[in-house]
């Protein structure tokens, strides 16, 4: 089985392609779009040429990759994607072809964190309205993905985990509960800058805290997401 996972960053992505890659049947592809987004937008991101350099910058090669079965003892290759990374023009006809998952997250938290990590955030750099286009996309390919909250993700890992699995078609595990610090071999490049969280954990971190308060241009940014956080929110699974 192939799976495609779909968030904004800060969604606790990362922590999600750890999950699946703990299972031991299943291996990962960490943004694999990346470098062609970098390369098409000419967008000065974190360690950009690095990831020129190193990922693939023609989107249907990658798509091609995107449907390649795994090469190793692996069964199910679980993908890890931005939804912004996907321009205007790059194909999205393949994901017929995998089951995919959105990750969601409220738009408070992704923005505070986000903006510690790099200034001056803009709503493009964060992929809500790109994450509902890609997810009716998918809709109207005839497919009914899965949705997780964060919130739910944190509040109950196994309950929400074995729903997850139960409705792409994976027997679940309490593998995915817990993966061991450092990383992964399959991280990307920009993990030095991006994944120190990640990085130290060993499982998904407990139940969040209050809503981050934000002022400002991060406040309006926030609010200008929350539509289309609250779209997909209804939809969500429920352990």
């Amino acid at each position: 089985m192939k799976i495609a996972g779909w968030s904004g960053p800060r969604n606790m992505s990362t922590a999600m392609m750890y999950s699946f890659a703990a299972r031991g049947d299943c291996t990962v592809l960490d943004e694999p779009f990346y470098a062609a987004f970098l390369e098409k937008t000419g967008l000065d991101h974190p360690m950009r040429e690095v990831v020129i350099e190193v990922g693939e910058t023609d989107p249907h090669a990658v798509r091609r990759a995107c449907l390649d079965d795994p090469s190793g003892s692996e069964t199910h290759v679980y993908q890890k994607h931005m939804a912004h990374h996907m321009l205007e023009g790059m194909p999205l006809d393949w994901l017929g072809e995998v089951a995919n998952l959105f990750l969601i997250r409220h738009p408070a938290r992704v923005v505070a964190s986000y903006a510690a990590k790099r200034e001056r955030p803009v709503a493009d750099d964060l992929g809500a309205a790109r994450l509902r286009e890609i997810y009716e996309a998918v809709l109207a390919l005839g497919q009914r993905p899965a949705i997780v909250d964060t919130t739910d993700l944190r509040a109950n890992p196994a309950g929400l985990l074995e729903a997850l699995c139960d409705h792409v078609g994976l027997p679940w595990t309490e593998k995915m509960l817990a993966w061991p610090p450092g990383g992964h071999a399959d991280d990307g490049p920009w993990a030095t800058h991006w994944y120190g969280a990640a990085h130290r954990s060993t499982g998904f971190a407990g139940p969040e805290g209050d809503l981050p308060e934000l002022s400002g241009d991060l406040a309006g940014l926030a609010a200008s997401m929350m539509a289309d956080y609250e779209a997909l929110a209804e939809m969500r699974l429920r352990a």
